[in-house]
């Protein structure tokens, strides 16, 4: 595409920038969202694709890869709802008790202490699911990474320090991020996760 430079990081992801508008195009399979300061760069880029690719439009954006968004006055929201809520129905917690923490503050796990488990797939997996939603969820991260570490030597005290924090995160399954329109481009982050 003309004028776009590829991340260096992230192949899917490219972005243009010059005076008129700051575009941003990230490309997953067959889906591409579009994103930028100016309506109608969005608009002249969209003639230039249709005219190289068969597309069709889907409006603003609303959900993306477990993301929803959801625009407001004052600003724009993201959080995995569904996704969380799913997570806690297919590991059968759906209808557990709440934690008021995602991990107890003086919890000290091992690799060698405890009964070991038989099958480590299932913890990976939940892992995964859990470091996924981490990225709306900030508040959960310290505790899924100190989880995470135990893959290859899991034991029980790690499954039930896994079901705190899936009973933490039933408490507020859509909690999320607010990204505000009242205040410069910056990225902030507060968790209260004691």
């Amino acid at each position: 595409m003309t004028g776009f430079h590829r991340s260096k990081v992230d192949y899917s992801f490219f972005t243009r920038g010059n005076l008129d508008a700051f575009i941003v195009l990230l490309v997953y399979v067959d889906d591409v969202l579009i994103a930028s300061d100016n309506a109608q760069a969005v608009a002249e880029l969209k003639v230039l694709l249709c005219k190289q690719f068969k597309l069709k439009g889907l409006g603003d954006l609303k959900f993306f890869l477990g993301l929803e968004v959801a625009r407001y006055k004052e600003g724009i929201s993201l959080c995995q709802r569904k996704y969380t809520l799913e997570l806690l129905e297919d590991v059968g917690l759906l209808g557990c008790k709440l934690a008021k923490v995602p991990m107890e503050p003086n919890l000290k796990l091992s690799k060698f202490e405890g009964k070991e488990s038989k099958d480590p797939s299932m913890y990976r997996r939940l892992i995964g699911r859990l470091l996924y939603l981490t990225i709306t969820r900030l508040d959960i991260t310290f505790a899924v990474l100190e989880l995470n570490q135990f893959m290859a030597k899991l034991r029980l005290r790690h499954l039930q320090a896994t079901n705190k924090i899936l009973q933490y995160i039933k408490g507020s399954p859509g909690q999320g991020l607010l990204f505000s329109s009242k205040s410069d481009l910056h990225v902030k982050a507060f968790v209260d996760a004691n």
